[in-house]
C-alpha cells in the first residue's frame, strides 16, 4: 500500500470520526489461515502484523536461551508457557511501530494470556481496543493444510504455499521473491494432531472471554479473500458502533 493511500485512509477515517487504536486478536487452531489473513489485514488496514511463532523462530534461530527452551516446547507440540508468552509479547507491545495498534497472531492462546493483554492495554494504552477474530476451521482440514504447508524461507517475504491447494509454479521455489520453500519441522501429523488437541482444551475459554466482551467475530475461511473482506466489513461496523456509543 502507497502512502498516498495510507494518508487518504486516515484521512477518510477521521472525518467519519472513527479513529481508533485498535489491536485486533487472531483466534484459531494452528493452520487456519491466521498468518496468512493476518498479515493481509496488517496491508490493508496499515496495522504492524505481530506472529509470537516468527518472535519465537528468530529466538530459536539466534540459539537464545529462550529460543532453546521454546524449540523444546514446539517440538514435542507443547504450547509455550503462559510466563514465557507474556512477557515476551509485552516487550514487542511497547515498541513505537504498534503505538497506533496491530494485528495479534498467536496471541492471545489462552484466558490467562487474554487477561494479561487487556491489563497491560488498561495500563499502557487505555483509549485502545481490543477486538477478536475466530478462524473456525474442522480438525481434519488443518491437518491437511499443515502437512502440505511450505514456507519461503526469505524472512522479509515469508509468503505461504500449499502442496495441495496453492503449490508454487515451479516445485520448491517462491513465486514471489525466488526463495527457497522449506517445510518447517513441526509441521506432521503427529505433531498438529496434539497441537490441536491442545488448543482445544484451552480454546473454549479464551472464546467465551471475547464473547462476553462482546468483541468476536467468528467465520469459516473457506476462501481467503471473501473472509478478508467479511472481517474488514465487520471490523468496520464495530468501529462504527464504538464511535456512535
Amino acid at each position: 500500500m502507497s502512502i498516498e493511500i495510507k494518508i487518504y485512509n486516515k484521512i477518510k477515517l477521521m472525518r467519519l470520526g472513527v479513529v481508533i487504536t485498535m489491536y485486533i486478536v487472531m483466534l484459531g487452531a494452528p493452520g487456519t489461515g491466521k498468518g496468512t489473513i493476518g498479515k493481509i489485514l496488517s496491508q490493508d488496514l496499515d496495522l504492524t502484523h505481530i506472529s509470537t511463532g516468527d518472535i519465537f523462530r528468530d529466538q530459536i534461530s539466534r540459539e537464545t536461551e529462550l529460543g532453546k527452551k521454546i524449540k523444546s516446547y514446539m517440538e514435542s507440540g507443547a504450547l509455550v508457557p503462559d510466563d514465557v508468552v507474556i512477557e515476551t509479547v509485552k516487550t514487542r507491545l511497547l515498541e513505537k511501530d504498534v503505538e497506533n495498534g496491530a494485528i495479534l497472531d498467536g496471541f492471545p492462546r489462552t484466558a490467562m494470556q487474554a487477561e494479561a493483554l487487556k491489563n497491560f492495554l488498561k495500563e499502557n494504552k487505555p483509549n485502545a481496543k481490543r477486538v477478536a477474530i475466530e478462524l473456525d476451521v474442522p480438525d481434519d482440514e488443518i491437518i491437511r493444510r499443515v502437512v502440505n504447508r511450505l514456507i519461503c524461507s526469505n524472512k522479509s517475504c515469508g509468503a505461504i504455499y500449499n502442496k495441495e491447494t496453492k503449490p508454487p509454479k515451479k516445485e520448491g521455489i517462491c513465486d514471489i521473491c525466488g526463495g527457497e520453500l522449506k517445510k518447517r519441522d513441526d509441521d506432521n501429523r503427529e505433531t498438529v494432531t496434539k497441537r490441536l488437541a491442545i488448543y482445544r482444551q484451552n480454546s473454549k475459554d479464551l472464546v467465551d472471554f471475547y464473547r462476553k466482551n462482546n468483541a468476536l467475530y467468528t467465520i469459516y475461511p473457506k476462501d481467503v479473500d471473501v473472509a478478508v473482506k467479511d472481517i474488514k466489513k465487520f471490523l468496520e461496523e464495530y468501529k462504527k458502533g464504538i464511535s456512535q456509543g
